[in-house]
């Protein structure tokens, strides 16, 4: 296997490397939280450090890896096998893996691709469940779970606080109506 490493100097790579690599890969697909395909054709090597460092500041990692290695590694870790086909597998590849935050990477991948054009979404894993290129792409509108939580417990206390407004609103009713009572006996 040949690639290209530092200043596009041809590399080999041995067997034994080829399997760390798909170690290296398996586990880190085993301990995703997220783990998305894309196919980053089209895109500078200054585009992929700027996609790169965004994908770190929100806690995930991008990595170039040979298909055919991929797909060991997806077997491996006992991907579904829609994510491992030869259409899904082909082209250049990019695999993302976020190990906390599933959504915030597709959230930096879409805000990415709308300002570039590229990457193109593939197929991913979102907390162990297949989504195709459609699902990932409405997955991204998605606000941080941390917002979702604020909203449900918004959702929540709302009614609450209109019901300690109505009984402080007849609360001081009654005080009104007594304050009114002893003033006008006096």
């Amino acid at each position: 296997m040949f690639f290209y490493g530092p200043k596009n100097i041809l590399i080999t790579m041995r067997k034994p490397e080829k399997i760390e690599v798909v170690k290296d890969v398996t586990e880190q697909l085993k301990n995703a939280a997220a783990a998305i395909l894309v196919d980053y054709t089209g895109t500078s090597v200054k585009m992929q450090q700027e996609l790169k460092n965004r994908l770190r500041e929100a806690g995930a990692e991008m990595t170039v890896v040979k298909n055919t290695l991929l797909k060991r590694a997806g077997k491996e870790a006992k991907l579904p096998e829609d994510a491992l086909t030869d259409t899904v597998l082909s082209g250049q590849t990019a695999l993302i893996i976020s190990k906390e935050e599933p959504i915030a990477p597709l959230q930096v991948l879409a805000k990415f691709a709308k300002e570039f054009e590229v990457p193109q979404l593939k197929v991913g894993l979102v907390e162990g469940v297949f989504q195709n290129k459609e699902t990932l792409t409405k997955l991204s509108t998605l606000p941080s779970k941390e917002v979702l939580y604020a909203q449900v417990v918004g959702a929540i206390a709302a009614p609450m606080y209109g019901i300690v407004s109505t009984l402080q609103g007849n609360l001081q009713k009654l005080i009104y109506i007594l304050d009114t009572k002893v003033k006008s006996e006096s």
